[in-house]
């Protein structure tokens, strides 16, 4: 559904989206940082991290998906993007590893869909 306003939640989604590749570029980034330096990739795998970025992903995700679909009415970027969030919410509870790191992304790329899902609904 088009409206002749122009909206104005698609910019949070866009910044959602490039988070969420932030996001796996950190989770990628570690694996590696794992195999190389392995006293200094602890740093990067500190759970304030994960929750933090956690936070971060609910607050911008519940304004761009919860505003979006207030304006044009169309619930699925936020059921897609509330599984992402479920997702990623999860992965808090696993160790750090391979599994993590799969489950953390597969999270993220949902979380990143249901944005950009709300930006096409403008459209």
């Amino acid at each position: 559904m088009q409206t002749l306003a122009t909206p104005r939640f698609p910019r949070l989604d866009g910044i959602a989206i490039g988070l969420s590749g932030l996001c796996a570029v950190h989770c990628i980034g570690t694996a590696v940082a794992f195999g190389l330096l392995s006293s200094v990739a602890n740093i990067f795998a500190a759970p304030i991290i994960h929750e933090a970025g956690l936070a971060v992903a609910i607050v911008l995700g519940t304004l761009a998906l919860g505003l979006g679909a207030r304006q044009h009415g169309i619930l699925l970027p936020v059921a897609v993007g509330g599984l992402g969030l479920g997702i990623m919410a999860g992965t808090l509870t696993l160790e750090h590893g391979t599994g993590e790191m799969l489950w953390s992304l597969i999270g993220v790329g949902l979380l990143a869909f249901g944005h950009e899902l709300n930006r096409r609904a403008f459209w």
